[in-house]
């Protein structure tokens, strides 16, 4: 595609949807970004720095147009510690480390282990995100007054019932600008973005961290920076995932991993936190017209505009009106269709779903919840293909044949070795014995240990024993790793067809 191609379809394609899509995610990241900052322990204007500098980078070096990263919550509560005994400075030391480990992941592919992630622990995931953000909510909705009820209430008429009017606006800014007015106007007791924290003044500066270049400040931050990389890749891929399914288009998953290292590295260099991808906020993005990387680069330029400039106006936009909001969000991002599925697919898919979201909402840790998804996903598939192995024995003349199918590996030696258990046993034993495994495949070590255990038995209990059928990769592990061709037995290759 040519240069202006693809300037149009990445940043051009609906300039108008993506601006004021991008302004009603800025205002959305504000208390957002706050909140994570005191989680860390460190001031407001980390985090909030941080969003606008990630947010900015991002739409230029992602691989997913209309995904909004900025700071996040997954990243602040690996680093509380490291802020707790060391201070920001090595927070900063600990993000440029974090992108450095990302642009390596990029750079090895790990963004194909995405591959191995099933759909069951996707939608899991989206779900327990879905519940974390609605509980996010609850602080701003205990001990307030009825007028804080009443302005969510309004808020979210108003962003469920204007879309059926007109979608010239996004509802959402709407109902922002709208309660923002009749707060300001009433002087109503409710909680403001100000009441979360002190804005910033100014505009972000070039820093250097404040840490001595020794292997003692790497051996310090190196499992901090890991971690945050880990963590911040997991959710930025998840969440990019999520965004093509949502906008029915794809997206280049290892640009993805390093433009999120280069903005983590830009971050720290402007005095920010890490961070990565943002579920709520991208669905926010999405559902209001957002699709390419002006929504994006929107947010961040939005962002950084409020905040040096419109500090105090932005300090007295009502908590209730950015509540409403991500309420919003919540019953979006929520995959309601996967309630009555729970009758309908497998029990196995649906209990990796539950257990993903059981274990990422009692934890609040995405990594760790979508970790014990993929282990039980990988534990049932296992499960599941050694019982499709199985062994037939016919008894020819002299001879008894064994026919094996299915695919021998770890799980299923067990299986396999019982079913070709001692010809001596049998009602008819036979003094010769041919296992035909052309119909079968041995994958690994366990596989060729399991063959050798078999024909040694055989062989002990004094039957000639020939194996038939093996197929390319399989007579390599066994000529790699078996010692059957020590004992005398026929190994026949299975001919082409």
């Amino acid at each position: 595609m040519s240069f202006t191609g693809s300037l149009r379809r990445d940043w051009l394609a609906n300039p108008r949807a993506d601006i004021l899509a991008g302004i009603v995610v800025a205002l959305a990241l504000i208390p957002e970004a706050i909140g994570f900052s005191i989680i860390a322990g460190v001031d407001p204007r980390v985090g909030l720095y941080a969003s606008v500098v990630i947010s900015v980078i991002i739409s230029i070096t992602g691989g997913r147009p209309g995904m909004i990263s900025a700071a996040t919550a997954a990243v602040a509560v690996v680093v509380v510690p490291l802020v707790r005994e060391w201070g920001v400075n090595y927070l900063f030391a600990a993000t440029i480390l974090m992108g450095v480990f990302q642009l390596i992941a990029a750079a090895l592919r790990l963004d194909l282990l995405m591959q191995f992630v099933s759909r069951s622990v996707i939608t899991g995931f989206v779900n327990a995100l879905a519940i974390l953000i609605f509980m996010a909510q609850l602080p701003q909705l205990t001990n307030v007054g009825w007028e804080t009820y009443a302005m969510v209430l309004a808020g979210l008429t108003m962003i469920y019932l204007l879309p059926r009017l007109t979608t010239a606006v996004p509802s959402p800014l709407v109902a922002i600008l709208v309660l923002s007015a009749i707060s300001i106007s009433m002087d109503l007791p409710v909680n403001t973005v100000g009441d979360m924290g002190k804005l910033p003044e100014g505009l972000p500066y070039l820093i250097w961290p404040d840490v001595p270049l020794t292997w003692e400040t790497l051996r310090i931050i190196a499992p901090y920076s890991l971690t945050m990389a880990a963590v911040g890749l997991l959710e930025s891929l998840l969440t990019s995932q999520i965004v093509d399914d949502m906008t029915h288009t794809d997206s280049n998953k290892q640009r993805e991993a390093g433009g999120q290292g280069i903005a983590n590295i830009g971050a720290a260099f402007f005095g920010g936190m890490g961070g990565c991808a943002m579920i709520g906020q991208s669905v926010i993005n999405v559902t209001s017209g957002g699709r390419t990387r002006l929504s994006t680069m929107t947010a961040g330029v939005t962002l950084l505009i409020l905040l040096a400039l419109l500090g105090p106006w932005v300090g007295q936009v009502p908590m209730p009106s950015l509540v409403a909001v991500m309420i919003m969000v919540s019953i979006g991002t929520f995959s309601w269709n996967s309630i009555p599925n729970l009758r309908i697919h497998p029990l196995t898919s649906s209990f990796v779903m539950i257990a993903t979201v059981v274990v990422v909402v009692a934890t609040h840790n995405l990594a760790l919840g979508v970790l014990v998804g993929v282990l039980l996903s990988g534990v049932f598939f296992a499960y599941k293909v050694r019982n499709m192995s199985h062994v037939v024995r016919v008894r020819e003349a002299d001879q008894a044949l064994y026919t094996v199918t299915g695919q021998i590996f770890f799980a299923s030696v067990d299986r396999f070795q019982q079913a070709l258990g001692p010809e001596s046993t049998q009602p008819d034993p036979a003094d010769h014995v041919v296992i035909d495994v052309t119909r079968a495949h041995f994958w690994d070590i366990s596989a060729i240990e399991a063959l050798d255990k078999v024909v040694e038995r055989m062989r002990r209990n004094g039957r000639s024993v020939q194996v038939l059928g093996l197929n390319e990769a399989s007579a390599d592990l066994v000529d790699r790793f078996a010692n059957t061709d020590k004992t005398g037995v026929e190994i026949g290759l299975a001919p082409h067809p």
